[in-house]
C-alpha cells in the first residue's frame, strides 16, 4: 500500500508472537516541543512562521509513565527532537528516565544552546548527539537558522561532547545551500565524526510534526537536482563517513525516479514516532495516530507494506531491520513446521538486498561504535513537574 491510509483495527498479535519479534530492538522519535528558536527556512517550526500555534512542551510525568510502554513494544533507541529539543524545560530530565529505563538515548539539535546543557545531558545518559547543518559555508547555514555566532557555539559544543567521549554527527537537510565537495571540510574543521543526510519534505505531515515546507525555494528540486544530489552524497564517502547506507540512497534514487522499491518501511512495527501530547504515531507522515502510547500494548503491529515517502531516517531503518525481521519471521515459521513459509519469507524481495546492505554499510558500525565510547548514565535527582509550561526557552542565551 502506498498511500498514507488512517489505520483500521486489527487483532493483536499472539504474546508468543510478539516476543519473537521482539529480539529485534525498536526505535522511536520523540518531539517533545514545537517550540524553536530558529528561522530555519525549509521548516514549519521556524520561529517566523505561523505554523506552529500554543506552545507545547512534552509532559515528564506522562513521558515517565510512558516509558515502560515503550519498553513492552521492545523500543531501545529514544531520539529527542523537536522544534529544538532544548528549549524544553526538562530536557535533561527526560533523557535520565529515560536512559534509567534501558533507552540509548540521542538528540537532534541546532546547538544554539548545547554548550550549556552538553554535560548535563550526557550525565543524564546521552549517548548519541546530531547537530543540524544546512550549508558548508557557515555563514549560510547562520543566515538560514537566522542565528548569528551559530558557528561558534557549534564548534564549542562539540570540543566539549568530545572531551565526554560522546561522538557528534551532523545532520544535512538535501537542499540548494550545500556544495557536497566543499562540505568534507567544513564537518572536519568543526570537530563532526561523521554525516548524516535527510531529504527534503515538501508536503505537508499527518502528525503533528512540521519538519517541511510547502514554500521553500531551497527544497524546490526536481529529479535531476536530487539525483545528482544522492551521487555526490555517495562521492563523499571517500573523504568523510556518511551515514546513510548506500543502497538506502539507491533506494531512494528509485524513489525519485518512480521505479519499483525493494524494502518495504518497518514503520508501526519498529520504528514509530511519539508527539508532545504522548500520541504514538506510526511515522510523521502518517494522516492519523495509532492511538495515545498508553494503549500501545493494545495497538497490533503495522505489517502491510508502504514506500510512500523518503523520509531519511525510517529509509535507513528499514533498509537494515527488513533483512533480519524475515530471518526472525522465518525461523518462526520453521519452528512450527510452516517449512514452506519460511523459504517464501527468506525470498521475499529485498531480504537479501537488506542483509547485503547490513553487512557492508557504515551505519551500524559508527551506531556500535558510539556506544562503546559513551559514558554509564547517572539517576536522576528530581521531578521537576510536567514539562508543560510554556513561557520560558527563547530567552536563554
Amino acid at each position: 500500500m502506498n498511500s498514507l491510509e488512517p489505520i483500521s483495527a486489527e487483532p493483536l498479535r499472539a504474546d508468543r508472537e510478539r516476543r519473537w519479534t521482539d529480539m529485534l530492538p525498536a526505535l522511536c522519535d520523540v518531539s517533545v516541543t514545537n517550540v524553536c528558536n530558529a528561522a530555519c527556512d525549509f521548516c514549519g517550526f521556524s520561529r517566523d512562521k505561523n505554523l506552529v500555534g500554543p506552545r507545547r512542551y512534552l509532559s515528564l510525568s506522562g513521558f515517565t509513565r510512558a516509558l515502560p510502554v515503550l519498553r513492552r513494544r521492545n523500543i531501545r533507541y529514544l531520539t529527542f527532537q523537536g522544534g529544538e529539543p532544548l528549549v524544553h524545560p526538562h530536557i535533561e530530565l527526560l533523557v535520565a528516565e529515560a536512559a534509567n529505563a534501558g533507552m540509548i538515548c540521542g538528540v537532534i539539535t541546532n546547538g544554539w544552546f548545547l554548550s550549556r546543557y552538553i554535560e548535563g545531558l550526557v550525565e543524564a545518559g546521552l549517548r548519541r548527539l546530531t547537530i543540524s547543518i544546512d550549508s558548508d559555508d557557515m555563514q549560510m547555514h547562520e543566515a538560514n537558522r537566522g542565528l548569528p555566532g551559530l558557528e561558534g557555539r557549534i564548534a564549542r559544543s562539540i570540543q566539549q561532547a568530545h572531551a565526554l567521549s560522546i561522538p557528534v554527527w551532523a545532520s544535512v537537510t538535501v537542499n540548494k545551500l550545500v556544495d557536497y565537495e566543499a562540505l568534507p571540510a567544513t564537518l572536519a574543521r568543526l570537530g563532526f565524526d561523521a554525516v548524516c543526510f535527510s531529504y527534503p519534505r515538501r508536503e505537508r505531515f499527518g502528525s503533528s510534526s512540521l519538519v517541511y515546507d510547502e514554500s521553500s525555494s531551497l527544497i524546490d528540486m526536481g529529479e535531476d537536482e536530487l539525483v545528482a544530489a544522492f551521487e555526490a552524497i555517495d562521492r563523499m564517502r571517500t573523504s568523510f563517513p556518511v551515514l546513510n547506507p548506500g543502497a538506502s540512497i539507491a533506494e531512494v534514487k528509485r524513489f525519485v525516479r518512480g521505479e519499483e522499491q525493494r524494502v518495504p518501511c518497518v514503520a508501526g512495527r519498529k520504528y514509530f514516532y511519539l508527539d508532545w501530547n504522548l500520541q504514538i504515531w506510526r511515522c510523521e507522515a502518517w494522516r492519523a495516530p495509532l492511538g495515545s502510547v498508553f494503549a500501545l500494548d493494545d495497538i497490533p503491529d503495522q505489517n502491510d507494506v508502504c514506500n510512500a515517502c523518503m523520509m531519511a531516517c525510517y529509509r535507513n531503518a528499514s533498509l537494515m531491520l527488513h533483512g533480519p525481521l524475515a530471518v526472525v519471521d522465518a525461523a518462526q515459521s520453521a519452528i512450527r513446521g510452516k517449512l514452506r513459509s519460511a523459504i517464501d519469507t527468506l525470498g521475499r524481495r529485498g531480504v537479501a538486498y537488506s542483509l547485503w546492505s547490513l553487512a557492508a554499510a557504515e551505519l551500524p558500525r559508527a551506531a556500535l561504535s558510539s556506544l562503546s565510547r559513551a559514558p554509564a548514565p547517572r539517576p536522576p535527582t528530581e521531578q521537576a513537574g510536567d514539562g508543560q509550561r510554556g513561557d520560558h526557552g527563547l530567552e536563554r542565551s
